[in-house]
């Protein structure tokens, strides 16, 4: 279903959004903006604001945040199109008509049959365990090897695929299944010489769900020696392997706090058999912000229970960086001196899972002292190294309390000058810095990238694969911070800086914003998340533009910035953002090398006065 952008745009300017909040909430003003407790969690403090200036809303307590659009489908647990429909309604704006089309319905009864057949799979798999003898071998191993219980077995519907190699291909034929559907789900193979025969045999069998409970692809361990030992589904219409989380379909109704996320769903099996309802896991693929994004549907805590060995904790550390860009709270569960959680709680049982589970430490914690292991903290050089590291780690942190917290904690656990942490902090908070682990000590430490692609200013946002920001996206990003809560910066920087100069990331929001100071001499955000078709992105562009200026208030004591201060910020920031415009040129051949580092030079002696 779609509506053209000038259409939205229409529903959206037309909608005061305090005015439409004010309809399902009490707000009461707070200087510029409007608050209240917010809807989408449990709160006792407001930190629910709306701002009628930018028209959109945020709440700094679970990160939720967008236009008036993304609030009433929040609030009204409508799509995208019902709130459209339902503001259109309200202020009188006619909608086309909109309807699925003949290819629309098409996909979608494709998709229906699709997975009728991997639930009749499934269902046949889970009939040869349990009924027959042909499935003794696969029962054994999950009675005797995993120690599973036949009402486990049940609820996760667990199977068994024969050693006959076209033995489900058979069964599904036999179905009336055609085979072109019957390929396309993943299960069967085609050739010329051996025709269609099995993806899986002589494995156990665990169907993958959707968040709905329908069947949506399997993953199989193999009886014996064989290789690989694991196979998954490959990726199908179904099955997106960066989008779904094992057994997140019962997660989601756990009484349990957060959720506890985990590499195998053999480990989640366990912990679910354990009493443990809330654990989930990545299907044969790293942790992506697509599972971030599912996750955050439903709460925003996560406690991380990976293995214990290297490739594990690079697992963790990936992971931990990806939820803290979606804004989750990440939580590490210690499994010493066990693998992995199955182990945990095969040798020392739910309770003392359950003592770990409270003792979980944070994720900033775990980096930082994770940080220390590769520093020789008596070294003079390698401890400055390490007050940089921690301090850009702790500066990424937007509660003032939480931000001291950790520099009292941090200073005192490894034993800095406090002071100094705090200055170290307070600089790099300023001018937007990151940094990344030193890669010489820990070169499998990488990095999650966001590929974003940008598309024309009235086109579509959209983000893509996962990443934690980069250096140069946090520094643009506070630079769009700077601009968006002091539009007057647009006038004192005319000349000097331009939409022209932020990355392919950035330069969809750049252009919309100077496009509307020119034209219009005034900002309005709410336009710009208007085009950000993907809910996680609108989320994440709320909390850039609506985020306050952490270092530059007065009420943060040490930390508050005087004229001058705030003078060199935007002239750091202004000139990163232009230095790596430049870098990108020199990349791509642009213009002559001595013209840029003319440039580069001039930028050297660049003062902005405010």
């Amino acid at each position: 279903m779609y509506y053209p952008q000038e259409v939205i745009d229409e529903v959206v300017s037309r909608n005061d959004i305090v005015d439409v909040v004010s309809g399902y909430l009490h707000l009461k003003r707070s200087g510029s903006n409007y608050s209240c407790c917010c809807p989408f969690h449990t709160e006792k403090t407001p930190s629910f604001s709306v701002n009628r200036q930018k028209q959109f809303f945020y709440c700094f307590g679970c990160h939720e945040g967008g236009d008036v659009i993304k609030f009433v489908q929040k609030y009204e647990n409508f799509s995208f199109a019902e709130a459209v429909k339902l503001l259109a309604d309200r202020v009188g704006v006619a909608l086309p008509e909109v309807k699925l089309s003949q290819e629309e319905q098409q996909a979608y009864d494709r998709k229906t049959k699709l997975k009728e057949i991997n639930t009749a799979a499934a269902a046949y798999f889970h009939y040869l365990l349990t009924k027959t003898e042909r499935g003794a071998a696969g029962y054994k191993y999950y009675r005797d090897k995993r120690h599973f219980t036949d009402e486990t077995i049940h609820r996760f519907a667990l199977g068994y695929a024969d050693i006959y190699a076209d033995d489900l291909y058979k069964y599904l034929k036999q179905r009336g299944f055609p085979d072109d559907l019957i390929r396309d789900t993943g299960l069967v193979n085609y050739d010329e010489r051996k025709g269609g025969h099995d993806v899986f045999w002589n494995r156990v069998m665990v169907p993958i769900m959707d968040i709905n409970g329908k069947c949506i692809g399997f993953g199989g361990r193999v009886l014996g020696d064989g290789k690989p030992k694991y196979v998954n589904t490959r990726e199908t219409e179904l099955f997106d392997k960066s989008r779904n989380l094992f057994a997140m379909n019962i997660a989601r109704r756990s009484r349990r706090k957060g959720v506890i996320l985990c590499e195998g769903y053999m480990d989640v099996i366990t912990q679910h058999q354990a009493g443990f309802d809330n654990a989930v896991a990545s299907l044969g693929t790293a942790f992506t912000q697509g599972h971030a994004s599912l996750i955050r549907r439903f709460t925003q805590e996560v406690y991380l229970a990976y293995d214990s060995d290297g490739a594990g904790q690079n697992a963790l550390a990936k992971a931990i960086r990806i939820l803290r860009s979606m804004d989750i709270s990440q939580r590490v569960i210690d499994l010493s001196p066990h693998k992995d959680p199955d182990e945990f709680l095969s040798a020392e049982g739910p309770e003392a899972y359950e003592q770990r589970i409270r003792d979980a430490i944070p994720g900033r914690l775990y980096e930082i002292r994770q940080m220390a292991k590769q520093r020789r903290l008596t070294d003079p050089e390698e401890k400055a190294k390490f007050i940089h590291e921690t301090a850009v780690s702790i500066a990424g942190i937007k509660s003032k309390a939480e931000r001291a917290s950790y520099i009292e904690s941090v200073a005192e656990e490894f034993r800095l000058d406090q002071g100094v942490l705090k200055q170290e902090v307070t600089r790099v908070g300023t001018l937007g810095l990151e940094t990344q682990p030193d890669q010489s000590r820990n070169p499998d430490w990488e990095r999650s990238r966001v590929q974003s692609r940008g598309q024309a200013a009235r086109s579509a946002v959209t983000s893509t694969e996962a990443r934690a920001p980069s250096s140069e996206d946090l520094t643009e990003e506070t630079l769009i911070t700077w601009m968006v809560n002091r539009p007057e910066l647009f006038g004192k920087l005319k000349g000097i800086i331009s939409e022209e100069d932020f990355s392919a990331e950035a330069r969809p929001v750049a252009d919309e914003l100077f496009r509307q100071y020119r034209e219009e001499g005034k900002l309005q955000p709410a336009l710009i998340l208007a085009k950000c078709q993907d809910e996680e992105e609108q989320s994440r562009m709320a909390g850039v533009m609506s985020r306050e200026l952490p270092f530059a208030s007065s009420e943060e004591g040490g930390e508050a910035l005087d004229k001058l201060a705030m003078e060199k910020a935007i002239t750091e920031l202004v000139r990163r953002v232009k230095l790596r415009r430049i870098d990108e040129a020199l990349r791509k051949g642009e213009g002559s090398a001595f013209e840029n580092a003319k440039r580069k030079r001039e930028l050297q002696k660049l003062v902005i006065t405010l």
